[in-house]
């Protein structure tokens, strides 16, 4: 998927538009699930978490999650485009906020996954007027750019955040 049509995407996902968004839509987008383990076209794999998370169909993303309660939702995407493997992390990573209002880094770390170097941020919002908390995280590699979204309105936030980082670090390269 093009960088900017992901960045659109992310535009749009206030706590409201990725909730309401993702429950019209079912299934996956780009690859299969086996055993609870998403595996993707683009030559990786997560672990899916296991505690009311469901999957949900988003074009534009290789995977979609979504929770009722307490409401949140996750996205996963690799972008194998070179120049936007040379992009600087937190370029990479301010594009899955792309589209709040009001935005503000909570927190910001170096991350290593799966031996790939990454930048997480934590970052408080408003989208269409609604409150919402983002944990982004991107991880890059010479081949792709590896990206990780948690969005939920701030009192369901800290439930989700365990989910998610399970699911960050679950990701590994498969070989192909």
């Amino acid at each position: 998927m093009p960088r900017a049509e992901l960045r659109a995407l992310r535009a749009r996902l206030g706590s409201a538009a990725l909730l309401g968004g993702l429950a019209m839509l079912a299934g996956c987008a780009t690859g299969s699930i086996e055993r609870g383990v998403f595996h993707s076209a683009k030559g990786y794999r997560v672990t899916l978490p296991v505690e009311g998370w469901q999957v949900h169909r988003e074009p534009r993303a290789d995977l979609a999650l979504k929770r009722q309660a307490p409401e949140g939702g996750m996205l996963v995407d690799a972008t194998c485009d070179p120049r936007t493997v040379g992009r600087p992390l937190r370029l990479l990573v301010r594009y899955l906020s792309f589209g709040l209002t009001r935005r503000a880094v909570v927190e910001e770390e170096p991350v290593t996954v799966a031996a790939r170097e990454g930048l997480r941020q934590v970052i408080r919002g408003e989208r269409d007027g609604t409150d919402v908390r983002v944990e982004a995280v991107s991880v890059k590699d010479g081949r792709c750019v590896y990206d990780f979204l948690y969005v939920a309105p701030p009192p369901a936030f800290p439930a989700g955040r365990p989910a998610f980082r399970e699911l960050v670090q679950s990701f590994a390269v498969e070989l192909r």
